[in-house]
């Protein structure tokens, strides 16, 4: 009779176990999500940085910039030209960006940069830095433009 009861508990208890495991095995969590990368630009083989970086539904925009012969205006209409572009690629809109960052070789360039930039995000437009940098825009561009954006 002991073992009986001994048998019948061990079943029991077995299958108890067997019920909450498979409870925690229903509530596991969804693998991580990954980032994904567009456009990596490479450096001796080695990658350096992408064009933009998803995650989740966010879409970080690598700084753009006019690497031309022109004024700030042609090259702030450019710069946005080519973020549109970028964030198209990456599923995304000038109309869904949250954060731009704008870097300026001369601030004194600001007022016309301004006027180039003005409307091209919509009614809601996103919140903006603009700073003038130190030594100037890398490539000689008179202004470089990177953005955060959701999908």
């Amino acid at each position: 009779m002991k073992s009986e009861r001994r048998s019948i508990l061990k079943k029991l208890f077995a299958s108890v176990a067997g019920v909450a495991g498979f409870g925690i095995a229903a509530k596991a969590e969804p693998p991580a999500p990954e980032k994904e990368v567009g456009d990596v630009v490479m450096l001796q083989d080695v990658p350096l940085f992408s064009g933009h970086t998803k995650f989740n539904n966010m879409v970080f925009v690598a700084g753009k910039g006019a690497h031309f012969e022109g004024d700030i205006t042609a090259h702030t209409k450019h710069v946005l030209d080519e973020l549109e572009k970028e964030l198209i690629k990456a599923g995304s809109s000038m109309e869904k960006v949250l954060k731009c960052s704008v870097f300026l070789h001369d601030l004194n360039d600001y007022k016309a940069m301004n006027e180039a930039y003005k409307g091209r995000f919509g009614s809601k437009p996103p919140c903006r830095t603009t700073v003038a940098v130190y030594g100037g825009v890398p490539g000689d561009s008179l202004v470089e433009i990177d953005c955060i954006a959701y999908i």
